[in-house]
Order: structure tokens, then C-alpha cells, then sequence
């Protein structure tokens, strides 16, 4: 198992990289004792559920952390479990600034200012600050985006578009719209196999459907604009911290043509990206 240590500065973006760390398969427990650590570490194991990475985010809210801290760290290496500590700071005045911005009290600032509970948490963070594995300066980060694209990079995580999720939906217009969607796509322009009498009782599935649905410029072309526009956004998407893209298809009964049209997206999307879904919701 790999366990990460989250610490630093009260207000430099630790819980929000606690949704980025679950969002990547980490295990997360905000302000546990540190010497629980291995208690809690030996706890998960003998869960019915695998976990290969924890993250444990602990700052000056424990105690005497610091001290607590090293030993929790001395066991961990006692019995053999990789660790690795990650510290977020900013700068005071941004720190300062951001406790204004949402009128937070500093953890330390209820018996005095914020500016001086700033400078008292740097005294008591700068022993953990100068062993830890990788820092984060998170002062210039404007939004979550940012944040997670550094947490990937110091962390060596996939890049953010290979974990992205894109999901191919067909549904018919008579059963009414999905309720998760992003982009709709009506797709009742092109001719319907319904009237073609061996294919009525056919779907999209088939192999003799999608060959009528496709035997049309104006499908080629409508399908060839459609991965092109979703190749596009995607980057887009990413970029302002979505992490999937819902693309629907829609004609009548939801059983030909936008079955053929999901399933034509599909396979191409899925040559590419790896996590793309396959969804015909009223076959």
C-alpha cells in the first residue's frame, strides 16, 4: 500500500486536494491522530475491499502533530509500508487574503489575528516542511484545475486526460430526455429503418440497421463533425476541472438510428480514450 501524508499551511488548498486525491483512487482520512496511522493502515487491510493508496491529510488541528508525526513515520518504515509527505504552502499575504475572502478564522487565530496565527503555523510547520517529499506553492492558483494539474505532476498520476470519462448514449425522444446529459443530439433528420420492413423489429445493434442509417452522406457527415466537436472539447473540459463528457443521441424510439449513432461514436472513441462507456438506454 502507498500512503500519502498531506500537510501545510491552513488555508493553502488542502481540502481541495483531498477531492482531487479521491478522484484518483486514494483512500483519503482527514485529521487523523498520526499515531493512529498504522492502526488505521492494519485496519484497512483486513477489509473485504482492496486499497492500494491512502492519503491521511494532517495539519496543526492534532496536537502536537510534529512530534506524533515522526513516529508515525518511524513505524511506517519499520514495517517496510512506502510513505511520502506532501506540503501545500502559499504566501502569507495570499494566505491572509483568502481567510478575508471567506471570513475563516485561522486555526490558530482565535485568541489573535489572522496575520500573526499565519506567521505562528509557519514557526511550527518549518521542521515538516523542510523533510517532505514534494511541495506544492498553490499561492498563483486561481481555481481547482490548476491545483489538480500540479497535484498530477508531483505525484506522477496519469495525465488528466487519460482518466477522463466520456459517456455515448442513445435514447428515443418518445420516453422522454436522459437525465444525465451534457450534449443532445437529434439525429431524427436522417431515414428511419422503422419503415423498412425487415428491419422494423431490428436495432441498431444489428449489422443490416447500421448499414441503411450509414448508407447516407449526411450521416457520414454528421458523424465524422460530431467526434471532431468532441475531440475539441475535451480538452476544454478538462481544463476548467469536469472530468466526464455525457454525449447523447436521440431519434424516436431510441431502438435505429441513434442506437447506430452511439455505437458508431463509440468505437471510434473507444480506440483513443480509455475510459469511454456504452450506454443504449431504451433498447
Amino acid at each position: 500500500m502507498e500512503v500519502l501524508i498531506i500537510t501545510g499551511q491552513s488555508g493553502a488548498g488542502k481540502s481541495m486536494a483531498v477531492n482531487y486525491l479521491e478522484d484518483n483512487g486514494y483512500y483519503c482520512i482527514d485529521n487523523l491522530p498520526p499515531l493512529l496511522i498504522k492502526s488505521f493502515i492494519a485496519l484497512i487491510k483486513q477489509g473485504r475491499q482492496a486499497v492500494e493508496k491512502s492519503a491521511f491529510i494532517i495539519d496543526i488541528r492534532n496536537g502536537n502533530f510534529l512530534e506524533d508525526l515522526s513516529v508515525a513515520m518511524e513505524e511506517l518504515d519499520r514495517e517496510g509500508i512506502k510513505h511520502r509527505i506532501l506540503f501545500l504552502w502559499a504566501r502569507n499575504e495570499v494566505l491572509l487574503r483568502r481567510f478575508a475572502e471567506t471570513r475563516r478564522i485561522h486555526p490558530l487565530g482565535f485568541k489573535t489575528t489572522n496575520e500573526v496565527a499565519i506567521m505562528l503555523e509557519n514557526e511550527r510547520l518549518a521542521p515538516i516542511r523542510k523533510i517532505a517529499d514534494m511541495t506544492v506553492d498553490t499561492s498563483e492558483f486561481k481555481s481547482s484545475a490548476q491545483l489538480n494539474e500540479a497535484l498530477a505532476e508531483v505525484l506522477g498520476d496519469a495525465p488528466p486526460s487519460s482518466e477522463f470519462k466520456l459517456v455515448v448514449k442513445s435514447f428515443g425522444f418518445k420516453y422522454g430526455l436522459p437525465v444525465e446529459m451534457d450534449m443532445m443530439h437529434d439525429v431524427r433528420f436522417i431515414p428511419n429503418p422503422f419503415y423498412v420492413a425487415d428491419l422494423k423489429y431490428k436495432t441498431g445493434n444489428d449489422i443490416e440497421v447500421q448499414d441503411f442509417v450509414m448508407n447516407s452522406d449526411v450521416s457520414h457527415f454528421f458523424l465524422n463533425h460530431v467526434i471532431e466537436m468532441i475531440d475539441k472539447l475535451i480538452p476544454a473540459y478538462i481544463k476548467e476541472d469536469k472530468h466526464s463528457l455525457t454525449v447523447a443521441f436521440g431519434c424516436t424510439g431510441g431502438q435505429h438510428r441513434s442506437v447506430t449513432m452511439a455505437n458508431k461514436v463509440f468505437e471510434d472513441l473507444n480506440q483513443r480514450y480509455r475510459n469511454v462507456v456504452l450506454i443504449h438506454r431504451d433498447i
